[in-house]
């Protein structure tokens, strides 16, 4: 093991009662992983086991290479030698003490002077000014109070944060801010960060990594970019709210006409049962063997493009399918607009693509646009029956 590796959580478990937990998982020190799936996937009950909160059946959790589970060897360290600095969605402020009192009970291992400094440095680092240092929690915002939650969770200098869906009830302005806040606290902070969150941007805007849980089990963990392009199953490429999913057939080598190694033929069908569709030239990973099979695949908007300028060009390129829609739908989302564009061809297809710029101003519901398809973003995934 390196010392890079020596320094990082790593998490192990495999358990069927007293509830299903399975996976593994790492985190480097200064890295924030968000644990995202839907409600009841796990993600608290991972967290309660790295913080000693939740004794596992079969689980081996390690940070900076000290041991603080492993059941093989019947070792539990309790949570109040872990070190780990908790921050929860109800803030668990105590409600008759004000902001500082708060932060001083993380410190109560050091003389009470330095308590004192101690908790208004912190505060002070998260934006509170002195006289709402004084106040008590509930003579603060939402989103003063979860600051104070934090600079408690951090004065205990601990060498893990957990954090339990920690913004879900601040106000969108506020968790903003928090946003901020968390970016430059990771900058400083030279310990692994794990995040629990429902929400799908949070975790893109503040992760480094994604473990994407579902029935207690981890389906996958990689960074945003590289699950969001290359889900390993259909599940996961709907847990991370991959809009455009589609039927496929694959075809392999028997296509329209013969490929050169390494590229395959793929059929695009507007329904699983559908007789016939799109063939569209893809790269073969060599992992799908049968011809015939039947598969789903998925594309970010990143490998569309809005009426090409040199649609000639596009279509001299294999990897490259040009495709005839109409805007079905267009809904404003602030800055950006999602529109749903109904195909000619597969018929029945219809795409989901993030317009911005310039290019949504010019875009109207019933309007007919070209649309180039880029093969190279193409994933393909087998279907699990």
């Amino acid at each position: 093991m390196n010392t890079q590796q020596a320094m990082d959580l790593q998490v192990e478990i495999s358990q069927n009662s007293p509830m299903p937990l399975r996976g593994s998982f790492s985190c480097a020190p200064g890295q924030l992983l968000a644990l995202v799936g839907p409600s009841g996937a796990g993600k608290t009950s991972m967290l309660r086991v790295m913080a000693g909160l939740l004794h596992a059946a079969n689980a081996r959790v390690s940070v900076g290479g000290e041991i603080w589970c492993d059941t093989t060897q019947g070792l539990h360290m309790p949570p109040q030698q872990r070190h780990v600095g908790l921050v929860f969605q109800n803030y668990a402020l105590m409600p008759h003490m004000n902001a500082i009192e708060n932060v001083t009970l993380a410190m109560l291992h050091l003389p009470s002077a330095q308590r004192l400094q101690q908790a208004r440095d912190w505060l002070q680092r998260m934006g509170l000014t002195q006289e709402q240092q004084q106040r008590l929690p509930a003579l603060l915002s939402g989103g003063q109070q979860q600051r104070v939650a934090l600079a408690r969770a951090l004065a205990r200098q601990p060498r893990l944060l957990l954090m339990d869906e920690p913004f879900s009830a601040v106000d969108q302005m506020n968790r903003r801010s928090l946003y901020g806040l968390i970016a430059d606290l990771r900058r400083d902070l030279h310990i692994p960060i794990v995040l629990v969150t429902h929400d799908l941007h949070e975790a893109r805007q503040l992760a480094d990594k994604l473990v994407v849980m579902d029935a207690g089990e981890v389906l996958q963990e990689g960074t945003p970019a590289h699950i969001y392009r290359s889900p390993r199953n259909a599940r996961v490429a709907d847990l991370v709210g991959i809009p455009n999913r589609f039927h496929g057939r694959w075809l392999g080598h028997s296509g329209p006409h013969p490929l050169p190694d390494g590229f395959a033929w793929l059929e695009w069908l507007p329904q699983p049962d559908a007789p016939s569709g799109l063939a569209l030239v893809v790269k073969d990973k060599g992992r799908l063997k049968t011809s015939g099979q039947a598969v789903t695949w998925v594309i970010q908007g990143d490998g569309f493009e809005v009426n090409p300028l040199s649609i000639e060009d596009e279509a001299k390129d294999s990897q490259r399918v040009i495709l005839q829609a109409q805007v079905s739908a267009l809904r404003s989302l602030g800055e950006i607009s999602l529109a749903t564009l109904a195909l000619e061809m597969p018929a029945g297809a219809q795409l989901q693509l993030t317009l911005s710029g310039a290019q949504r101003q010019s875009v109207q519901t019933g309007q007919q646009l070209t649309v180039s398809l880029d093969c190279r973003w193409i994933h393909v995934m087998p279907v699990r029956k």
